[in-house]
């Protein structure tokens, strides 16, 4: 599969059209499976890796990083360095929690370390932290981006109003400026980003990189009346097909992936893709196996007509 790799934000980055959520790594999928999975993606063309410090700490027994530490023994063992576009983030750690100058900076240096690399290429506040100025913030992660640790900056679950104040701060004191956003976003989830925020990010050039692409994998089309799902998120996914929304976006799906002869999660993931301000939405795969699905985003064209048969049902 060759797909075009498109430009992230103002940066000089460049990605394929869906990065690969690395939140499964050391929690539902092992070292040796997170390895298969990454070798796969890359195979197919794939360079967008995401993740973060925190990952996977809710996992008893974990300590947070795990996800990272399987990243950066990937990329050791395949000497793939600059091949690939690795974004992490940080408040969520339980080490480095919030986003005062001292803990991104400590955070950023664990992540790091677990990396085995010496720069982070997108760095995400994970969660913003409204108590904490954006001047601080800001001065932080450039001070990281002069340093040579991180290239771009970008943040994640922020308001229009933050991202728009520490846009001004950026502006204004010439300092690095915020390249991409990473919402909620996908077609049951639509007014988590969607209005002020995404018409701020289209303004000012920015790319969203959405999470819960796929809403938890209930737009995998797998959750179904009468159906019981093995999954770690299945309460999650499962109370979409409660809603009259969450089963008319399913009608909608099963037609159109009916006419492409696709899988639904890719007929999700191209909806997706084509929002304005969308570059490359996030889904994680556990086994290699799911991973054909969530590539197939790279060659899949929505018509007009499906795109709004989509954005109708999901309204």
């Amino acid at each position: 599969m060759t797909a075009s790799l498109r430009k992230l934000g103002s940066s000089d980055l460049e990605v394929f059209p869906l990065s690969l959520g690395g939140n499964v790594f050391g929690w539902t999928a092992d070292e040796q499976t997170s390895f298969a999975v990454l070798d796969a993606y890359t195979a197919a063309g794939g360079n967008f890796i995401d993740t973060a410090d925190s990952y996977s700490a809710w996992v008893e027994g974990n300590q947070g990083g795990e996800s990272e530490t399987i990243i950066g023994k990937w990329v050791k063992a395949r000497g793939n360095r600059s091949d690939v576009v690795i974004a992490t983030k940080v408040s969520q750690h339980p080490r480095f929690r919030g986003l005062t100058a001292a803990t991104i900076k400590a955070a950023a240096d664990a992540s790091l370390r677990r990396l085995d690399t010496d720069h982070i290429d997108l760095y995400y506040t994970h969660f913003d932290q409204p108590e904490v100025p954006v001047e601080e913030i800001i001065g932080a992660l450039d001070d990281l981006v002069r340093a040579g640790k991180v290239r771009h900056i970008a943040a994640s679950n922020i308001t229009a109003e933050r991202l728009r104040a520490s846009l001004d701060f950026s502006d204004r004191e010439g300092l690095a400026r915020y390249v991409a956003v990473q919402p909620h976003y996908n077609l049951v989830s639509r007014d988590t980003y969607e209005g002020p925020l995404q018409d701020l990010a289209a303004r000012e050039g920015l790319s969203a990189v959405p999470y819960f692409s796929l809403a938890s994998g209930f737009l995998t089309g797998k959750y179904r009346p009468g159906t019981a799902v093995d999954s770690a998120r299945a309460a999650g996914a499962g109370k979409h097909l409660e809603s009259e929304r969450g089963r008319k976006v399913l009608a909608a799906l099963d037609e159109v992936a009916r006419a492409h002869g696709a899988p639904v999660a890719t007929v999700a993931l191209a909806w997706l893709a084509a929002q304005p301000t969308v570059t490359a939405p996030i889904a994680s795969a556990r086994t290699v196996d799911q991973l054909p699905a969530l590539l197939g985003v790279a060659g899949l064209r929505l018509t007009d007509g499906e795109l709004t048969k989509l954005t109708q049902a999901s309204a």
